[in-house]
């Protein structure tokens, strides 16, 4: 499986085009190999019901000054206004996220478990971009914790990253593109159980990072009259499936960013650049 023709071919893509085109045939063999739309779904499923629970159900018990971080980062990142935001965080008040946050450690420690299985789902997602066997559970079960664990942090604290501690949004925006490709270096890193070097997990990082703050830049401009309207038609539960929705458009970014990685490393020139190993598979 040498160089950019690495990966399971898709039957659809004809000959003429991998013969004229073959980088846009190489993307789209690898988009049905990923199936991106399928792995962003599950992904925005998972972080629905197990990760978002988890930073409210931690925010509970948290300091007020953490609980005040937490609130700026969801409304710097996804643009809303009060009212707006009020709904979002009401949708997690319910009374089995109250009693888990009320027995303390053990309640967050059962929220955190079943918030890894975002973590779970997004090890798929970075194994399949990258035609990797599944690691086995008992190699990878503290790296879901890990993951989970600093990415809430970088939650939490996302609000003064946007704004780059108050200098601005211009200087913010490149902060945060950068903050996020490093997380999404290591996490690639971290969840693939580092068989493949650092190196060629570069570009879908890089990617990753500028998409989500692109993304960030248009929720600000639509999510507030997203979530007005469904409150309207259809009251609370209108805030969740547009939450629901900027889910998978999240992950829809990040898994795209990580299959084009993969098709970029492998490609001559980069590939030299990045030392990208010939098989992955075999590492």
């Amino acid at each position: 499986m040498p160089g950019p023709e690495a990966g399971p071919r898709l039957r659809t893509v004809p000959r003429w085009m991998r013969k004229h085109t073959p980088l846009l045939s190489r993307l789209l063999e690898q988009f049905g190999a990923v199936r991106v739309l399928d792995c962003a779904t599950r992904l925005a499923a998972q972080a629905f019901l197990g990760a978002v629970p988890a930073v409210f159900v931690i925010a509970a018990l948290a300091p007020d000054w953490l609980q005040d971080h937490l609130v700026s980062s969801i409304r710097t990142t996804l643009g809303l206004h009060d009212a707006a935001l009020d709904q979002v965080r009401s949708v997690y008040a319910a009374d089995d996220l109250t009693a888990a946050a009320s027995t303390g450690g053990v309640g967050v420690v059962v929220t955190l478990l079943s918030a890894t299985a975002c973590s779970r789902a997004l090890q798929k997602t970075c194994e399949r971009s990258w035609h990797l066997p599944k690691s086995k559970a008992r190699v990878a079960a503290w790296r879901w914790l890990a993951w989970l664990a600093v990415w809430l942090v970088a939650l939490l604290f996302q609000g003064l990253v946007q704004t780059a501690f108050g200098t601005g949004r211009a200087t913010g925006f490149t902060l945060a593109a950068v903050s996020g490709t490093l997380l999404w270096w290591w996490t690639q890193h971290l969840l693939l159980g580092a068989r493949i070097p650092w190196l060629p997990l570069l570009p879908g990082a890089a990617m990753a990072g500028v998409g989500e703050q692109l993304l960030t830049i248009a929720s600000r401009v639509y999510m507030p009259h997203a979530v007005d309207r469904s409150m309207q038609q259809f009251g609370s539960l209108g805030s969740v499936f547009v939450l629901l929705s900027w889910l998978i458009m999240f992950f829809v970014v990040v898994t795209l960013a990580i299959a084009v990685g993969y098709v970029v490393a492998h490609e001559p020139l980069p590939a030299r650049w990045l030392r990208t190993p010939a098989d992955p598979s075999t590492l």
